[in-house]
């Protein structure tokens, strides 16, 4: 029995030992394990050569951008330097440009010289001088003796009464205003030719300025076309004058320009100072609505003023006192029960800060200011600096100069001319204008009495050439050589050169009529004076010539 146990044992261990399920054959087993692994490595080789692929074409990418960038750095360096050679040479042409203009403006001022002395001063002339006979000195020296010398003693004794006149009638005008409320007149100062002594033609004409202040407690602030703000080309010269009250800041509170609510109140103005009825500002004489002086409210308030003036000291006198030209509110006329008269010019002016530069409301018998932009615009008038400038350079030339002569001959000309063929845009202005360019430009020597000739035909040359550019600038303003003496104010030296003749340049007709008259004075200049000098023997004016020789 237990022997046919062990065999029983036996046989079921080795029936166990060769079952399949436990011991499978070693062949097929690695056959199945091989073809998953190769189809394993299929997909692998293939992921590994997509993924080849693709950073293969990220680099190809990064290669492209790096010869990109590349190649947009070397066209911004490319650039640059054409930049910087196109920076050097608009560098380089401003400079040159500069330069140009910086001579070309010296030019135009006046700082130019003869360079053929004055026995070559014909020679140079322009072409409107080609066969214009020009007077000698003789002929000259007669004509300023018997036309115009006599003429000095006549305008001091003008000036004399005209000027006592005045002071009474402002005089008088002050105690008819109100001077709580009317504005605060000065006294008056005499300006232009009268008192430059260089008018000729009559009838003589004392211009005379009155400054006006407001009442207190206003004041005037005063902007002109150079203070910063920009002004358009037509309103150079010009400026304006706001009336504000002597404790408000010049630009305003801001309770002026903004709406405060009901339960609102600005802390620095009170309810009645914030608040200006229009009414009060029109009776400070400015514009409607605004707070910018008028001069056409002026000039009315000046009239009504002087007639109340008038009419309390027409008593005292023996003669009648009028207006005597509508389209200047200033003009006046003294009649003598003789018949002869007198005519003079009282026009309010406004002080420009401390100087001695006026706004001046109208510029009696003058297209200076014909075409004002406006009643709120006033022009700016140098009149006093022009006269103390005269006064100042005359006492450095020699005794008995010709620099009034010359003015005094040209002005006589001028005016005979337009006599003739009518008046013309040139003006008395101009001329004074093209004579203190001169006498800032020339020596001293060279306004000695014997070259009056010489001189006279500077002037007519220099003339002459601001025609034909249709420039000729004012002699105060942009003129940075203006004498320290005369304290001018630094403001309007700093400014932008002011040309005179900038009307004419879109004006071609008025400045047509303007060259044609100067060319018909040329051309008249021995006539008229011919008409005005004494008989010269010829041994007299050859003794002259080789006296000057």
């Amino acid at each position: 029995v237990p022997m046919g146990l062990f065999r029983v044992c036996l046989l079921v261990i080795t029936a166990i030992v060769n079952h399949p399920l436990f011991f499978p054959k070693e062949n097929g087993t690695v056959l199945e394990n091989t073809e998953e692994i190769i189809q394993k490595m299929k997909e692998r080789e293939e992921s590994l050569r997509l993924e080849q692929l693709r950073l293969e074409q990220e680099i190809a990418d990064q290669e492209a951008t790096q010869k990109a960038l590349e190649k947009a750095a070397v066209v911004v360096e490319e650039r640059k330097e054409e930049k910087v050679r196109w920076d050097m040479w608009t560098t380089l042409s401003m400079v040159i440009f500069l330069l140009i203009e910086l001579w070309r403006q010296d030019f135009q001022e006046g700082n130019w010289q003869d360079i053929g002395g004055e026995e070559d001063d014909m020679a140079v002339l322009g072409k409107a001088f080609k066969g214009v006979a020009f007077p000698d000195k003789a002929v000259l020296a007669s004509f300023y003796e018997k036309r115009i010398l006599g003429t000095t003693g006549d305008m001091a004794r003008m000036r004399e009464m005209v000027e006592g006149f005045a002071d009474d009638l402002l005089e008088a005008l002050r105690s008819v205003c109100n001077r709580d409320a009317d504005m605060e007149v000065e006294d008056c100062m005499g300006v232009g030719s009268m008192y430059e002594n260089w008018r000729v033609r009559k009838p003589f004409v004392c211009d005379l300025i009155v400054p006006f202040a407001p009442p207190e407690p206003y004041c005037f602030r005063c902007q002109t076309w150079c203070s910063g703000d920009s002004f358009p080309p037509d309103e150079q010269g010009y400026g304006t004058i706001k009336v504000c009250r002597a404790d408000e800041d010049a630009t305003g509170c801001i309770c002026d320009k903004t709406k405060l609510g009901e339960d609102m109140l600005c802390l620095l103005h009170s309810q009645v100072s914030s608040t200006r009825p229009s009414s009060e500002m029109e009776d400070l004489l400015c514009f409607k609505n605004t707070q910018y002086l008028d001069s056409d409210q002026v000039m009315k308030w000046f009239q009504i003023a002087v007639t109340k003036a008038w009419n309390r000291i027409s008593h005292k006198y023996e003669f009648d006192l009028s207006f005597s030209l509508l389209d200047s509110p200033g003009a006046l006329k003294i009649k003598f029960k003789s018949g002869k008269s007198i005519a003079f010019n009282l026009t309010p002016v406004v002080q420009y800060e401390n100087s001695d530069v006026y706004f001046i409301s109208h510029f009696p018998r003058s297209s200076l200011a014909a075409d004002i932009p406006s009643s709120t615009h006033w022009f700016l008038t140098f009149a006093v600096y022009e006269r103390r400038f005269i006064q100042l350079v005359s006492k450095t030339l020699p005794a008995n100069a010709c620099h009034v002569s010359c003015l005094q001959i040209l002005s006589f000309l001028h005016g005979k001319q337009c006599s003739l063929t009518g008046p013309s845009g040139l003006t008395n202005y101009h001329l004074k204008t093209v004579l203190l360019h001169l006498l800032q430009a020339r020596p001293s020597q060279d306004w000695a009495p014997e070259k009056l000739e010489a001189r006279l035909q500077d002037m007519l040359k220099f003339l002459e050439k601001c025609l034909h550019e249709k420039k000729l600038y004012h002699f105060f303003i942009g003129n940075g050589k203006v004498p320290g003496e005369l304290g001018f104010p630094i403001i309007f030296q700093r400014a932008e050169p002011l040309n005179l003749f900038r009307p004419f340049v879109l004006r071609r007709d008025l400045y047509r009529k303007m060259v044609d008259t100067f060319h018909e004075m040329l051309r008249n200049m021995s006539a008229l004076i011919n008409e005005y000098t004494v008989h010269i023997p010829l041994a007299h004016t050859n003794g002259i010539r080789k006296e000057s020789l």
